[in-house]
């Protein structure tokens, strides 16, 4: 039997169903977390240290969690991931795509050189830059988001609504990362979620937030949708432009009934869209691992979710 390393510091949900998948697809499955994983330097020892395998490193890696801490731990996790793939141990979404999805401002700038529609951004340093482009900003009548240039499921983000909220600025270690708000198309708050395997489309919902922040994380609620080709190419695209194995790609419609490219994520959770869309998201991302990346053989299409 195989053997598959799940990184993650909260196996939960996700990490049950993944081991499930592997599991019928003749692999084991290990939870480690990259804190416990080191690299060594030293004649006679894989240069990866990962608990449970002193004799052999894993036929693949499937990356779920990357713990959070200083810049040089940060760079410790993603520094793991980069060796692994280097002693050709598959990591799947590998360290170069995490890098460019939890990184804002690289994200925001591939998905524009890519052409694709995404909001109008500005990352800066100056404090007093910052202030006056919001102060513009809200002059000609436009809301922006500020959010932490590091981070997901909707924490450290404001929405910048009036001159007093200025007061609020808040800058994540000295930068400054501005979106100009994207009102949504209808009435409420809405967005969608895209899940892209392997550039294809395989499920989509739309989320309902109970605020302008559309997260699951955040109370918004799940809704089954007829997928939209329009959508379905923005997607791909997104996930082509940050060269993603898998990702959640998240898309609103604004009023004017363009979509736009808000987020992509290189560790999506999928349990709220598997509760409206009858879709084994992890069975597809096993059978992509070890298809594309193990047995190095071509996968069947997988069908888009109609």
């Amino acid at each position: 039997m195989g053997r598959i390393v799940i990184f993650t510091d909260d196996p939960g949900w996700h990490g049950k169903v993944l081991n499930q998948a592997f599991a019928k697809l003749g692999f084991s499955s290990d939870f480690v977390s990259l804190t416990e994983c080191r690299i060594n330097i030293e004649p006679g020892k894989n240069p990866v240290s990962i608990p449970g395998f002193e004799q052999a490193l894993p036929d693949a890696v499937f990356v779920r969690g990357v713990p959070g801490g200083t810049l040089e731990e940060v760079v410790l996790y993603l520094d793991i991931l980069h060796v692994l793939k280097l002693l050709n141990v598959p990591v799947y979404n590998d360290g170069h795509a995490i890098e460019r999805s939890v990184d804002k401002a690289m994200t925001s700038f591939l998905l524009h050189q890519a052409g694709l529609p995404t909001p109008l951004t500005w990352v800066l340093r100056s404090r007093a830059d910052a202030i006056h482009i919001a102060e513009n900003e809200l002059k000609h009548g436009h809301y922006l988001i500020t959010k932490p240039l590091f981070g997901s499921q909707g924490e450290g983000i404001r929405r910048i609504e009036k001159m007093t909220d200025l007061f609020w600025l808040a800058a994540s270690s000295g930068v400054y990362y501005f979106q100009r708000f994207v009102h949504c198309a209808g009435d409420g708050f809405s967005d969608y979620r895209v899940f892209v395997i392997n550039n294809r489309t395989v499920a989509i919902m739309r989320r309902r937030g109970k605020s302008w922040l559309n997260n699951v994380a955040r109370g918004a609620a799940c809704e089954a949708i007829d997928l939209d080709p329009a959508i379905a190419d923005i997607a791909v695209k997104a996930a082509k432009a940050l060269a993603m194995d898998y990702t959640g790609v998240d898309i609103i419609q604004d009023r004017a009934g363009q979509y736009t490219v808000i987020e992509v994520n290189s560790i999506p959770a999928w349990k709220g869209l598997e509760s409206v869309v009858p879709v084994n998201i992890a069975a597809l991302l096993a059978e992509d691992l070890v298809n594309r990346h193990i047995k190095q053989s071509v996968p069947e299409p997988i069908a888009a979710v109609s």
